[in-house]
């Protein structure tokens, strides 16, 4: 008798844990974590935080010396581990990828940003929303800029679904990035709302038309000002 019920628990452990180890789902929590991390120290040019390490050893779980409960112990702990949220994104493709945005915001996006020749995406993306703005000379380069940035981006997302082991995450990955970029806009910059109409951000003073140089040197001239000793 004692046999036949230890046999129907062990099935039914059985059946419970495979019911566990298939609902593997997207671990929203820690992707907007994560995006948000590496969105901030791109905008900020600011190197990436490593994650902290608990210095205190984790205790050992206590072990019933029943039989039910040792199978437990056998089948839960792979379980958990399946259902645990989590999301790893510094590979080295990613830390990569993050150099060239983090330098191509600095050399190139933000003066674009500011002056709304460019704008964020509802999936993620960078466009040109005025390319009006740019004089004709330099709308190449700009479009390049664009082309490369997206290319990073889509690689981005890839990669971090690829490094889970869940290339179907690749879309809610894409979709977290892309509200955590529109979340982190500056004041001023323009951004897709979710039926692709352009809207501002805490909507400035119209800029007449400038260039990216010309913002470069009136910077520049600025800050030249301030460091002048006064009479």
């Amino acid at each position: 008798m004692r046999k036949l019920v230890y046999g129907l628990l062990t099935t039914l452990l059985v059946a419970m844990v495979g019911c566990v180890t298939i609902n593997v789902y997207f671990p929203e929590a820690a992707a907007q974590k994560a995006a948000d991390q590496f969105i901030g120290t791109v905008l900020d040019n600011t190197t990436p935080a490593t994650t902290p390490k608990d210095d205190q050893p984790a205790q050992p779980v206590k072990k019933s010396s029943q039989p039910s409960a040792m199978l437990l112990d056998l089948l839960i702990p792979a379980a958990y581990a399946a259902d645990t949220p989590n999301l790893r994104i510094q590979t080295a493709t990613t830390e990569a990828i993050h150099g060239r945005m983090q330098a191509r915001f600095r050399d190139t996006l933000t003066p674009l940003f500011d002056s709304g020749v460019v704008g964020f995406t509802q999936d993620g993306l960078v466009a040109v929303r005025d390319a009006g703005k740019v004089p004709l000379d330099q709308r190449a380069g700009v479009n390049a800029a664009v082309a490369d940035e997206n290319r990073d981006r889509n690689a981005l997302y890839r990669e971090v679904a690829n490094a889970n082991n869940h290339p179907e995450w690749e879309a809610q990955i894409r979709s977290t990035f892309a509200k955590g970029w529109i979340e982190r806009a500056r004041q001023g910059w323009y951004y897709q709302d979710s039926s692709g109409a352009w809207k501002q951000k805490y909507p400035l003073a119209r800029l007449p038309p400038v260039s990216c140089p010309a913002i470069m040197r009136a910077w520049r001239s600025a800050s030249a000002r301030s460091l002048r000793p006064g009479p």
